[in-house]
């Protein structure tokens, strides 16, 4: 089985701290108001103007500080508290939120990025560091709009892309379970809403771009908000033969064809990602349920065809190594 080592660590951090400061080629989302909104990314984003576009930077500060606080003695790791002693300061977070205060900046990073900067606090916190406490009024913001934006969306959106509703559930209400009871209720409710008659999944995935599987995003935040007796029964008439390899979709890992391609690139994070999910339900149903050795072997299918493309081409290298990090940490071991 293929878990998280110490070389993996020292590799992800020191290739990561590599791009979370670079500013070019930067993607921006943005409306222009006017003539001088199109300033430079670091002026627009005074801490997360790296890693091709906001959320990638988001996540890569995640993935380092997490690796940092899991391997606290590795070189990298210093290298990263110094970064973050730089960067994580009230007054370049300050003009991430002033940010958010434009008028057109409603939908900004919805609601991928709005996720991975609450999983960016959480992990945070968990330092012995002032980044935690200077993350807090950016998390409550993106809270707050969770808040807004979950009852006014009359349906899920299940794509396997940024927009996908389930993995920024899970993301967020990992991170309410101690902070916010009221949005956990609000995560749960939408979560029964959407999810909870669905029956007999097709998985017809992936499309050509895809970084997240659908139904197993879908399973993962019923995995959230469900009894563990309760979510084996939902599992198994969600994805009856999931125990025999059935959809064969979901156990077959997207071939890549071009990763110099950043859209097609997208699909190694599917496997990844896939990878991730597959241990996380197995752990959810427990070692009696019939899903656990299929699961782990989807799971390391998956890491095989993509993991050594974490390095490699800038498309996916300024990104892949937070899913590879997910998919690699032992389900609850963080």
């Amino acid at each position: 089985m293929t878990w998280l080592t110490e070389a993996h660590a020292a590799h992800y951090m020191a290739q990561t701290c590599g791009h979370l400061t670079r500013e070019y080629p930067y993607k921006l989302d943005l409306v222009l108001e006017g003539p001088d909104d199109a300033r430079p990314p670091r002026e627009l984003h005074p801490v997360f103007h790296g890693c091709f576009d906001w959320h990638s930077c988001v996540h890569g500060w995640w993935q380092v500080l997490r690796l940092a606080r899991l391997f606290p003695h590795l070189p990298e790791a210093a290298l990263v508290r110094a970064r973050a002693d730089a960067m994580l300061v009230p007054d370049k977070l300050a003009g991430e939120l002033a940010f958010l205060s434009r008028a057109t900046a409603g939908g900004f990073e919805r609601p991928y990025g709005w996720g991975w900067l609450l999983a960016l606090h959480a992990e945070a916190e968990r330092h012995d560091a002032p980044w935690g406490a200077a993350l807090e009024p950016l998390a409550r913001a993106f809270a707050a709009r969770f808040h807004a934006f979950l009852p006014r969306l009359t349906y899920p959106l299940r794509v396997g892309t940024h927009f996908n509703i389930a993995f920024a559930m899970v993301l967020a209400r990992d991170w309410a379970v101690t902070r916010d009871a009221a949005l956990v209720a609000l995560i749960d409710a939408r979560a029964h809403h959407w999810f909870g008659a669905d029956r007999d999944c097709q998985a017809w995935e992936p499309g050509g771009d895809e970084f997240l599987s659908s139904a197993l995003c879908e399973a993962l935040v019923m995995s959230r908000v469900l009894s563990a007796a309760e979510f084996a029964a939902w599992f198994d008439l969600f994805l009856p033969r999931a125990a025999t390899g059935q959809p064969a979709s979901l156990f077959t890992p997207a071939t890549v064809s071009d990763r110099s391609d950043g859209k097609i690139a997208h699909l190694d994070g599917l496997n990844l990602s896939r990878a991730w999910c597959w241990r996380a339900l197995a752990h959810a149903l427990g070692a009696a349920h019939p899903l656990g050795p299929v699961a782990e072997s989807a799971a390391q299918d998956h890491l095989a065809a993509s993991l050594g493309a974490v390095t490699g081409d800038y498309a996916g290298e300024h990104w892949l190594a937070s899913f590879a990090l997910l998919a690699l940490q032992p389900p609850g071991g963080d």
